[in-house]
Formats: C-alpha cells, structure tokens, sequence
C-alpha cells in the first residue's frame, strides 16, 4: 500500500516532497519523485508485491508515461498474460504497477473497468499532455484533489493537499451541517472549498495544453437481480457462492510479505478464515481479534472458539475502556478529515496489534451491505407498518414517550434501538436510513446554525438515490443506500485511515468484482427472508461454521460511547456553532437526560483537528 500525490501549475519540488511526507505512515519504505516543467508527481511506498522491482513513480521508457499507483489488483497476473499476448513487453517480473501501466497504454482510460482490486492512481500521458485519476469500484483507497487560479492537485489525503501552498483550508460550512447529518461526508464531500473527494469508480483527465478537466463513471453499483432464480436454485447458488469465497480469498492470499486475518467472531469475519483453510494450510494461518472487558461488546470468545473449531493460529487482545480511552486524542489527530464513526478506535487497535506480526489483513467488509446484514434491514417492515397504521399525532407523543426512557450503556441498547427508528419515522422514506444514523437529526441544526439547511438539502444526495431506484422495494432501497454511502464513505474510509496510520494493508473480501456481481444478480429474497439476514451466505456456511457462530446476532465493533463522554472533556464548538446550545446537549447528555453520543463523538471528531486541516 502506499501514498500519491501530485500537482500541475505553481509550486516547487520541496512542495511535493513535503506532500509526500506528510504521506509516510501510508508508505514507510521508499519514496519517489517525477517531474516535468509545471508536473509533480510524488510517491510513499510500503512494500507489498514485487520488493525489489516496484518501485514508483514507474515511467515506461518507449512513450515516456509516468505512474503513481495505491492499491492491488487481484487480477494482474491474468491481465499481464492477456497484454503479453498482445505484444507488450515487461521489465518486472510481477509487479501489478507495471500492468496498470501497460493497461493504460494497450486499452486507454477503458482499462478500469477490467481491474478487480483496490486502487487510487495518477497517470501523466505526455504524448496526449493529460494526467489521469482513476479510483477503485467502491473506493477502498482514497484520492482528493483541487483547482484554483494557481493549479490542480491531487493527493492521497487531505493533510498532503494541503502542502501545497496554494490549498484552500476554509470550512464549507453547508458540508459541516451535512457532516453533522450524516456522521460522515458523502459523495466527495469535503470540508473545504474547491476540494473534492474523487468519486469510486471514477476516473478525472485534466488537459495539461488547454486546461479542461472532465470526468466520468466506468461503473456503478445497481441490483439487477434475475427473477428467473427461484427456490429450488438455492443448491446451485450455495456452491457458487462457496467458490467465489474461495476464489476471492485465494487471489488476496498473494503477497511477498506476511499476511493475516481480521476475526471478529462474526460470520463475514469468519467466513473469510474458513475459506482461507481451502486455500494454505491451517497452521499457516494467523487470525488476529481484540476483546472488550466490558461483556455487551465482546466478541472475542466467539473469535476463539471459531479459530480453535478450524484450527487456525490466533491472536488476542484484550481491552479495557481505559485502554482506548486514552488513545482517542491521538488517533482522532491523525485523520485529516473528519468521522464520526467511533469504532474507528477499536479498528486501529486491531490494526496496530495486528501490524506487530504481519503487513497484510483480509478483512470481511462489505458483507453486510451486499448480503443484508444490519439492524435497519429487520426493521424496514415494521418500520412500514407503522407508518401505515400510526398517524402523525400519536407518532409525536410516542416518540417524546420513548424519549423518556432511561439511556443505557449498553451495545445497542433497546431504548437506543426505538429512539433511532422513531427519530426516522418522522421524516419521509427517502431520508429514513441516513436520519436513523445522524448524529444530528435536521430539525435539530436551526439550534446551532444561524442558516440551517433543509432536510432536502443536507440529504440530497440520498433522495437522488431514491429517485434513481423508482419503485424498488424497501429492502433494495436499504442495499443500495448502504453499498454507495455507508460502505464508500463510512465503512472503507474508516478501515483504510485505521489501518494505514501503522503502515498495514487490508483487504475486503467480499468487494471481489465476481462476488459483488453475484450479489447484484440475487434476488432480495436470498439476502433477506422471513427476518434472516444474510440468508443465503448462512446457507453456505452451513458445515463450514459451528452452528453457534451461525445463529448470533450482530453485535457490530461497539464501544462504550456513552460512558466515555461522560468521562471525556466536553468538545468546543467549532466557529459558526452555537456554544450555549452545545453546552446544553453536553449537560443533557451527563445527566442522562438524552442520548446525544453520535453527536458529540462527531464534535470530538472536529475538536482533535483543531489547529489542522480537517
């Protein structure tokens, strides 16, 4: 894994060697410089594939093209066979750069689509003067950039974009609101002006002679299940499923460095370490998990029992709030924008237990999203029920009723449960899903903001979806809200940043271009029926699982959120909030009064980059 950056315009060579460094913890091994008049391209390594050939930026001799490449592909082996049987000719033995490279060069920008990986890249065409950036399918790695007066720039992270002195590091202050109304940025969002995220599976070109920039999608994530399946399918969809496990775990498995796997105890976790058992032998297997001392997030007994059930090496740590809480400040410091996802800290935990003995982890992300694995998809009935059967007026007094309940700080508590649903409910289908999630409900942000958006405008990017889908059920509806948001702007980033903040590579599994299309061509009624999530993935792991493992409900990688706010300082406001407002909440929340642990962790998401760009 690694990090890029680069610009065109002003600017110097120490320019990009400082955005470069401030890129080190994503590649701690090499780094790399190109350029040519206005263009600076920069490279950090971490040394994965290819040690001793790899190395970046990568120009090919013959048209004088240049690379700067983050990521793996899986399949660059079958495409290298495919180029060479084209003509192409390669200097490395197996190096994935130099087949995106010589993909480029034989196919164009239409080489995307052919990738099964993960990867961000930056490619300068000298001949046609263009510099491209392309981003993986559901974007596992990142890619930012601007433009104004003075360039373009483009970099891993935004704490390397902005090393570049022309970099606009005022607050957009409509994406703060929508910040606080999703719990993340997203569609490219950024805090800033002028400063996009570049959107998954999307390529930009940039004309180097006149200037023009356009952009475009080579792929998009839609269901397009075939009705044709029906029940007496479900053998031949179980095997199938098995192989593309196996499949997609075996083409994760290469590496020139050691490996391991994420074990949560959970069945996408586990699913990945049975599937490994196929492919390398058990003792060659390393699984990594981490244990809460406090028992309603704990998973780690379950871990062990699924390692010890197929023989596998395992490795446990165990936590104490104490542990975590005093790593907050120093990992919420490190992101360069903001998340208000708290199980980032549990996450960077694993990852840096995990980086003691290996420098690659399979991960089971994305099981949930394409298989129908949260909370929210066994409410969505209920959910319309009510809505059919309750009118408005009694919705407002049980929801104030509910609100009373005392808050619990327990994982995913039943009162926490019922103040989220009730809080969706009160606002159109549409936004149901983000509001449930928000860290601030709309009706809320008129207490702290002198020009509060919309309920329409914070979630516009959701009601686009929705309209997007027509008259798709509520099940397909919830897949697709949490595949292109949750999962690209939530789940992966908050994976990548963990993990590449102690130099380790992860890996998801489940985001396999053949897995997710078997995931698009299956019928809802496979991933979710009569209340089981994940129905036909239980289904396959039937014989490869204990039967316990298969029957647990999701737990999800909690932490005690509500007890640590109590303990923690209460977070300033950043400008443009309301203090008196904030302060209320902060004592409403202490006294147990309400329950406002989303927002105020994504106030302490803001507050530990204060001083930096965030």
């Amino acid at each position: 894994m690694c990090g890029i950056a680069g610009f065109y315009g002003e600017g110097s060579g120490e320019n990009i060697r400082s955005m470069a460094d401030a890129l080190r913890h994503r590649g701690p091994d090499a780094d790399g410089f190109f350029n040519d008049g206005p263009l600076f391209l920069g490279h950090r390594r971490l040394s994965i594939v290819d040690l001793e050939c790899g190395g970046q930026p990568m120009r090919d001799p013959a048209s004088g093209t240049v690379i700067v490449y983050n990521g793996e592909l899986y399949n660059h082996m079958e495409l290298r066979e495919e180029l060479e049987a084209g003509g192409e000719r390669f200097t490395t033995s197996h190096s994935d750069t130099e087949t995106v490279l010589r993909a480029y060069l034989k196919w164009g920008c239409s080489c995307f689509e052919r990738f099964n990986g993960m990867f961000a890249l930056s490619i300068y065409d000298p001949v046609r003067r263009e510099l491209w950036l392309a981003r993986d399918r559901f974007g596992e790695k990142p890619l930012f950039y601007t433009r104004n007066a003075h360039g373009f720039a483009f970099a891993s992270e935004i704490v390397a974009l902005a090393r570049w002195p022309y970099f606009s590091d005022s607050i957009d202050m409509a994406n703060l609101q929508r910040f606080f109304g999703w719990g993340y940025l997203p569609a490219g969002r950024t805090l800033h002006p002028n400063c996009w995220g570049l959107p998954p599976a999307s390529w930009l070109c940039l004309n180097l002679t006149d200037g023009s920039l356009r952009t475009g999608r080579y792929w998009q994530f839609t269901l397009t299940p075939d009705e044709s399946l029906r029940d007496r399918d479900e053998p031949k969809l179980v095997e199938e499923l098995r192989h593309l496990l196996v499949q997609a775990v075996r083409r994760r498995l290469l590496s020139d460095v050691p490996l391991g796997i994420f074990l949560s105890g959970g069945i996408d976790s586990s699913s990945i370490l049975a599937a490994a058992t196929r492919c390398l032998p058990k003792d060659h297997i390393s699984a990594f998990s981490i244990g809460f001392t406090e028992p309603s997030f704990d998973e780690s007994g379950n871990a062990r029992e699924m390692a010890e059930a197929l023989g596998t090496k395992h490795y446990v740590s165990m936590l104490t709030a104490d542990d975590m809480l005093t790593s907050v400040s120093d990992i919420l410091g490190q992101m360069s924008e903001p998340l208000g996802d708290a199980s980032l800290i549990p996450t960077q935990h694993l990852a840096a237990f995990a980086k003691e003995r290996v420098t690659v982890a399979l991960s089971g992300d994305g099981g949930d999203e394409l298989f129908a694995g949260y909370d929210p998809f066994a409410a969505l009935g209920p959910a319309a029920f009510y809505r059919r059967v309750v009118p408005e007026g009694m919705h407002v007094l049980l929801r104030k009723g509910v609100g009373c309940l005392p808050c619990s700080d327990r994982n995913m508590s039943l009162d926490f449960k019922l103040k989220r649903v009730l809080r969706g409910l009160s606002y159109p289908k549409a936004m149901q899903l983000p509001v449930w999630m928000s860290p601030l409900e709309p009706a809320e942000l008129s207490l702290f903001f002198a020009h509060p958006l919309t309920a329409e405008e914070i979630y516009e990017d959701a009601l686009t979806l929705w309209e997007a889908n027509g008259n798709a059920d509520d099940v397909s509806q919830a897949l697709c809200f949490f595949t292109r948001f949750y999962l690209t702007d939530d789940i992966l980033v908050k994976v990548d940043r963990a993990c590449m903040m102690v130099s380790l590579e992860s890996r998801a599994v489940f985001l396999d271009n053949d897995i997710v299309a078997f995931c698009q061509r299956l019928p809802n009624r496979f991933k979710f029926r009569n209340g089981t999530r994940k129905y036909l993935l239980r289904k396959a792991l039937q014989g490869w699982l204990p039967e316990r493992i298969l029957n647990l409900r999701k737990k999800g990688f909690g932490i005690p959120l509500n007890s640590w706010l109590r303990r923690m300082s209460a977070p300033s406001a950043p400008d443009g909030m309301d203090a008196e407002s904030l302060a209320r909440y902060v004592g409403a929340h202490r006294a147990r009064h309400g329950d406002y642990r989303l927002f105020l962790w994504a106030l302490h998401a803001l507050s530990a980059m204060r001083g930096k760009v965030c």
